[in-house]
């Protein structure tokens, strides 16, 4: 086993300095981060000269009325904060108190029910004691139309006034119920389904299958289709047998895996948009519950 400590020979600074360094940075100010921080400026002043001391850099540059980071004090602050998020979402997840603690989640409906819910578990196994609320969405016009701990988006991952980290990216396939597409390949089962099916296809996506049958190398005619505002719904219409569907593959495992629909070609088509956790620029970290989420969440995600 390896115990050999990767800080030997290094003397990290006390916590207190850093607290301090951390709360001036945010504020931009001692006066306003002594308040926070239940001291006097004079001591936060002090107790920040001495990290600079420690550290043999300036962190701040000292302005009439302000305070502005240098840039090493720039590259310093955000893995601060971040061992700062890390500290507290350990502390209240091993010892929080129990039942007090609450999360809202909002996103997609499609991603809530399908993705997120199938795996809920395993975070309700590691942190009982956090009470969730879950609110669904099918489209949001702006972002603020509520207050989420946790926000999950879906498309190109660019929302002004917004910081955005990637969830999931995605591909679309086909789907159909066994025995729907005739055919002994991939070309001929497409050919028939676009001839005799009703083609399924998220709202905002009508031009998949059309690009599905460009790759196979076929001319696109097809009998009909249908636009629906919802991956759920899309996929619970195919497999009423209404008609094959185009949907995302991530989002339909459960139908897969159950063998309530089969692609019926070995083909995908690969998406721009992918599902996000947003968070506005202007909020400085995340609630320890919503540290714990997140990072549960990306760490599902990769798996």
């Amino acid at each position: 086993m390896n115990d050999q400590n990767p800080l030997a020979g290094y003397q990290l600074p006390p916590l207190a300095w850093l607290r301090a360094f951390e709360a001036a940075a945010r504020h931009q100010s001692f006066t306003l981060a002594a308040s926070e921080l239940s001291l006097t400026q004079a001591a936060v002043s002090h107790q920040v000269r001495s990290l600079e001391k420690h550290l043999g850099v300036t962190l701040f540059e000292r302005l009439p009325r302000s305070l502005r980071l240098t840039e090493k004090g720039a590259a310093y602050l955000p893995p601060l904060r971040n061992s700062f998020d890390e500290l507290a979402a350990a502390t209240a997840g091993l010892f929080g108190p129990v039942g007090k603690r609450t999360l809202s989640i909002r996103g997609p409906v499609s991603f809530i029910a399908l993705w997120l819910a199938p795996r809920l578990s395993d975070f309700r196994a590691r942190w009982p004691d956090i009470s969730l609320r879950v609110s669904t969405i099918v489209w949001a016009p702006t972002l603020q139309d509520e207050t989420a701990d946790i926000d999950i988006r879906f498309g190109d991952g660019n929302w002004p006034g917004y910081r955005s980290s990637l969830i999931l990216s995605h591909k679309v396939i086909p789907l159909c119920i066994p025995g729907m597409a005739e055919g002994d390949n991939d070309a001929a089962r497409l050919q028939w389904v676009m001839n005799h099916s009703l083609l399924i296809h998220d709202t905002g996506y009508e031009n998949l299958w059309q690009k599905l049958a460009r790759q196979a190398g076929l001319a696109f005619a097809p009998s009909a289709g249908m636009n629906i505002d919802t991956t759920i719904s899309a996929l619970e219409m195919a497999s009423a047998g209404i008609g094959p569907a185009i949907v995302i593959e991530s989002l339909a495992e459960s139908y897969i895996k159950s063998g309530r629909l089969v692609q019926f070609v070995d083909m995908a088509l690969p998406i721009e948009e992918a599902h996000y956790i947003v968070q506005p620029e202007g909020q400085k970290r995340l609630k320890p519950e919503a540290t714990l989420f997140r990072d549960w969440l990306l760490q599902k995600a990769a798996l």
